[in-house]
């Protein structure tokens, strides 16, 4: 059952984290998303998911994905998009 009182991302809205940086951490750490997910202890498809930016990592398990890959939740949290300057480049 869902607890009415959690709040969900509205679908489309940016993720918090970037789904690449997590595989790389993930890759350069030498261990597969089911070794990540059991460690972490969620389950193998949400690791599938937040890899391809399918669903959100919670900021409760981008800091255990941080802590187990050996990086900053800085380094894993989704960088700001740039303001558009409103000037078509030439």
């Amino acid at each position: 059952m869902i607890d009415p009182r959690r709040k969900r991302r509205p679908w489309g809205a940016p993720l918090d984290h970037d789904p690449e940086a997590v595989r790389i951490a993930r890759e350069e750490r030498g261990l597969t998303k089911r070794a990540v997910a059991h460690q972490c202890g969620f389950s193998e498809q949400l690791m599938c998911d937040i890899e391809a930016g399918r669903r959100n990592a919670t900021p409760q398990k981008l800091a255990m994905l941080a802590f187990l890959l050996g990086r900053s939740e800085a380094d894993l949290r989704a960088k700001p998009e740039p303001e558009p300057t409103g000037r078509a480049e030439q």
